[in-house]
């Protein structure tokens, strides 16, 4: 079997690194195709990266027999339509972050992709970077002792002041924990394993936005979603966790990431790139050593997870981004609210196991 072949659905801002990853980077996918409701995306793509096709529809790349994975590189709330569709028409499909807009969203596109037999995989991949990747063997070595906790915060003030049509954030399947905590609590469990509980407080602190960027500049948005979410997780491994995201807030620097243990405490990068910094406290020391990245893939590598998917399918092996993974975090995501709402601990369905770590092989853009 030569080269996985893929059909990118969506042009937008994203697109970008994956179009280049997938032309320069990973060795052993091909990228065929792309659509986009805006043709002329489509077509900047296919001239800058020299891209075979252009389908004038979604579903022309699903009928499309050179293609075996759809990259769904849609807007959130889309997601769901677009992976049915095309798990309907026998493809596999790795999708952008969140797997759907809501946990029920989720759940029927398993159950889809596990009658038909197909992958389902998804963002994000920058757990398979050198810097969660780290981490991850630092704290299963003992570094750290036993996990006992975990501390993330995401705060921002929005992305109103800089995206050119920011609307969709603050709309059904927006929010700062689905579009942001997906790096957040994908890296928790990779670093934890699975949560078997959640609770969670939810606001919305501004009902209106008004964007400040180009071209939209002046216009208001009616805020849909909880812009201020805070959550407590209860590991499996008996751990406990926090995360706080908000898009309500002001603040320079990237906010913390820190993960406890009986004999040390390890802060984690930030879990939207793929490399660190990593430092590591422990009694003896006295202050914090910054730690060597130990796997590859530390600069900007999406596109990664979807090469890990790809190598799968040609091997039979395990994929790292897969369905058990993106489908037990998209829970996680939507049960805070769900919390909020009734006022107690919410109980999980899904369950979680941690794929295998990353292999190194040396020569780049090729997986194990």
């Amino acid at each position: 079997m030569g080269k996985v072949k893929i059909a990118m659905i969506g042009v937008g801002d994203i697109s970008g690194i994956y179009l280049r990853n997938i032309t320069e980077v990973f060795k052993e996918i091909e990228l065929v195709g792309v659509c986009d409701l805006v043709r002329a995306k489509a077509e900047a793509a296919k001239e800058k990266y020299n891209i075979p096709k252009i389908y004038e529809t979604m579903y022309d790349a699903f009928a499309d027999d050179e293609v075996d994975i759809i990259l769904n590189l849609t807007r959130p709330y889309e997601h769901f339509e677009v992976t049915k569709a095309a798990l309907e028409a026998g493809k596999h499909v790795y999708s952008e972050k969140p797997l759907g807009a809501s946990f029920e969203e989720g759940t029927e596109l398993v159950k889809l992709a596990e009658a038909k037999n197909l992958m389902l995989g998804g963002a994000p991949d920058t757990f398979l970077g050198a810097g969660i990747q780290t981490c991850r063997y630092l704290i299963d070595q003992g570094y750290i002792g036993t996990p006992v906790g975990a501390s993330t915060f995401m705060i921002c003030r929005g992305h109103e002041s800089w995206h050119p049509d920011p609307e969709f954030y603050y709309k059904f399947g927006g929010g700062p924990m689905l579009d942001m905590g997906p790096y957040y609590i994908t890296a928790l469990i990779n670093l934890l394993g699975g949560v078997k509980g959640v609770m969670g407080l939810t606001k919305t602190s501004f009902p209106t936005r008004t964007i400040t960027s180009q071209p939209l500049n002046g216009s208001i948005i009616d805020v849909d979603v909880a812009t201020y979410v805070t959550g407590i997780m209860d590991f499996e491994s008996g751990a406990i966790g926090t995360i706080f995201t908000t898009f309500d807030v002001h603040y320079k620097q990237q906010a913390r990431f820190e993960v406890y243990g009986s004999e040390g405490t390890l802060i984690v990068p930030d879990p939207n790139t793929f490399g660190g910094p990593i430092k590591l406290l422990r009694p003896e020391d006295g202050e914090y050593r910054e730690m060597p990245l130990m796997y590859d893939y530390k600069e900007n590598s999406r596109g990664l997870g979807l090469a890990d998917m790809a190598k799968a399918l040609k091997t039979g092996r395990e994929y790292r981004a897969n369905y058990n993974q993106t489908y037990h975090v998209l829970e996680i995501l939507t049960s805070f609210e769900k919390s909020s709402r009734a006022g107690k601990y919410q109980a999980l369905e899904t369950k979680y196991q941690r794929s295998l770590g990353m292999k190194h092989n040396p020569i780049k853009g090729i997986l194990d």
